[in-house]
């Protein structure tokens, strides 16, 4: 039987990872840097009526792969990811680390050092403070995670915009000429700015999942007037699994296109589990916390308080 190959194993000879780059700079925020990737696609040359060739360029499409297909970048399962969003999120100056609870089990004293996932502090609000960024958004705060939505979300817009402008102009005989078409409610832009994502945010109509304890993803953003996003569900399995087989899983999902992943995970080891796969993953991660805060209190439900749910929430 053919061994089955690792998500980092497979190469796209025909593509490459790319970065938009610029430097931020938005107002109750300062000055910072954003790297958006995305997979630049190599066209092969179109062969005209006259024997010659059209050299085509290269298509920018969407990349969810994180720094796990940058070959610049050395990812290590053990270490995590670069924690991206960290300096932003500390900037706010709205968060504050958390102890939180521990289970009385003996999780990480009796296990193998190899084992662990890696650590990051647990944050949560300050006092009195709200960490959202429908919060931002209502106080008309444009975050970095705002702009890095925006860029990504254009695709390469205005380059098309201005090929379609070029070609067909006003000839609605011209290939390049396209319907305005049935919008069927949704009211998008010719170009998606930091502006239009903060007014969709705010008005309810758009979500960027951006847990401050998840520094390692990638901004995206679901919503009516954004780019169709593709969730997958990961879970251990009953007969056999390890952690390392989970985490191998996530990045499989994000390989092929996985905007968010969801881990329905059951059964012992669900936080380190849990743990090692967001330490590991550039999308969001949805967990089943009332599993996780079953397993603290050994699968009694007669046990479980609001207290070790609520700081199961929060880590």
């Amino acid at each position: 039987m053919k061994e089955q190959k690792k998500a980092d194993e497979i190469k796209f000879p025909n593509s490459r990872k790319i970065y938009v780059e610029t430097n931020g700079n938005v107002v109750n925020h300062g000055k910072h840097s954003l790297r958006v990737p995305f997979r630049e696609i190599r066209l092969n040359p179109t062969r005209k009526a006259d024997g010659t060739l059209e050299e085509n360029p290269p298509v920018r499409v969407y990349d969810t792969s994180g720094p796990w297909t940058d070959p610049e970048v050395k990812c290590n399962v053990h270490n995590g990811l670069p924690p991206m969003r960290l300096e932003w999120i500390l900037a706010r100056g709205d968060v504050e680390e958390y102890d939180g609870y521990r289970s009385a089990r003996v999780e990480d004293r009796n296990k193998p050092e190899d084992s662990k996932p890696p650590k990051r502090p647990i944050l949560r609000a300050k006092s009195g403070k709200c960490v959202t960024q429908m919060h931002y958004a209502k106080k008309g705060i444009i975050t970095p995670e705002m702009e890095f939505v925006a860029i990504r979300e254009n695709l390469g817009r205005q380059i098309a915009f201005e090929l379609l402008q070029k070609e067909a102009g006003n000839d609605r005989s011209s290939l390049y000429h396209q319907h305005v078409g049935q919008s069927f409610g949704a009211s998008i832009p010719k170009f998606v700015t930091p502006e239009f994502v903060r007014q969709e945010v705010a008005r309810g109509r758009a979500i960027i999942p951006s847990n401050i304890n998840h520094p390692e993803s990638e901004p995206m953003i679901i919503g009516r007037n954004f780019l169709v996003k593709i969730n997958a569900n990961i879970g251990n399995s009953a007969v056999a699994s390890s952690i390392e087989e989970e985490v191998e899983k996530m990045r499989w999902a994000t390989l092929w296109g996985a905007d968010t992943v969801m881990d329905l995970s059951t059964g012992k080891n669900i936080r380190e589990t849990r743990e090692w796969i967001i330490r590991n993953s550039p999308v969001p991660i949805g967990t089943v916390p009332i599993y996780e805060a079953l397993e603290k209190v050994g699968g009694k439900p007669e046990e479980l308080t609001w207290e070790i749910y609520r700081d199961t929430l929060i880590e």
